[in-house]
């Protein structure tokens, strides 16, 4: 065991040369040489500081559900909070503290227990409240912009709270993309009082919805693309005929042409390429280049 290892395992829970196809809903990715779960901040802040001195990129990880992580192995430290990080609170007006590694569907869940709604929409977004905040996650027209009051987060060592208004929230878009060196800890939810059967009965009526019309038997990581304005990307696909198309072992879903399913152990260049074929075909059948929502993670 090198000395590194050891400075680790005192800072957290610790796996080495860990498979990131385990701890994706792709199902896809390399080995990380050092994956982590740390204790607590003082102990996340430490390893951060480790990081550096030893030249040694990172990489936050929640859930995995909205990554496509490289083929490669990752001679650096992944970092996951979901273990220790996943710590809430509901106040009676509807306020909730909850940490960076708390389940999504999980909090959605809470809150409907406790007769609040806001997060209803986000009760099948299999993601981190992490995760979901980076990105600004959203389904059914709502998005937790909607409902953010501040976060908290890590930056330059110091831990501060930012105000919702500063995080330059857009579709599927926030300033923790422009700065990746941050890392979100928690968030203060504004959520409102509603009845509780009706929360209920909303939540399972998307769920129906979504097991009818997502491609869930398959390991998948969501909508693949952005829905540009006017132009569906689902619709834009079907109408250049790759539906059911096939890279690999990666597939375009029969379900939902927005999604790539990998149907058998398919590798992360099947999936850039199926995405780089279908963006070439749809910008010169429609002229629209259709972005990626899904995030690509390149570990050379």
């Amino acid at each position: 065991m090198n000395n590194l290892e050891n400075r680790f395992k005192e800072l957290g829970d610790l796996e080495m040369n860990e498979p990131i196809a385990k701890h994706t809903t792709f199902k896809i990715g390399g080995n990380a040489k050092y994956y982590l779960y740390p204790k607590n901040e003082i102990n996340l802040m430490r390893i951060i500081e480790i990081c550096k001195e030893e030249s040694l990129r990172y990489k936050v990880l929640g859930k995995g559900s909205n990554i496509l992580w490289s083929d490669d192995d990752f001679n650096g430290v992944v970092i996951n909070l979901d273990r220790y990080f996943t710590s809430y609170s509901f106040e009676e007006d509807g306020k909730v503290i909850a940490q960076a590694g708390m389940s999504l569907i999980l909090l959605a869940h809470e809150a409907m227990k406790r007769s609040f709604s806001g997060l209803d929409f986000a009760c099948g977004i299999p993601a981190t409240l992490g995760g979901a905040l980076w990105m600004n996650a959203g389904a059914y027209k709502s998005q937790m912009a909607d409902i953010v009051d501040q976060v908290y987060i890590m930056r330059n060592q110091t831990c501060v709270w930012i105000d919702a208004k500063d995080l330059a929230y857009g579709y599927r878009t926030s300033i923790f993309k422009s700065n990746p060196d941050w890392i979100i800890l928690g968030a203060k939810l504004n959520l409102q009082k509603a009845e509780q059967s009706q929360i209920m009965e909303l939540m399972n009526t998307r769920r129906k919805r979504r097991m009818e019309s997502q491609p869930l038997q398959f390991p998948n990581a969501g909508s693949v693309f952005r829905n540009e304005e006017m132009h569906p990307a689902w619709s834009l696909i079907e109408q250049i005929g790759y539906r059911g198309y096939r890279v690999g072992g990666a597939q375009v879903s029969d379900k939902h042409a927005n999604f790539i399913v990998n149907i058998d152990h398919a590798k992360a260049q099947d999936v850039l390429t199926l995405v780089r074929k279908i963006q070439e075909e749809v910008k010169e059948k429609f002229n629209v280049e259709l972005k990626m929502e899904v995030e690509y993670f390149d570990c050379k």
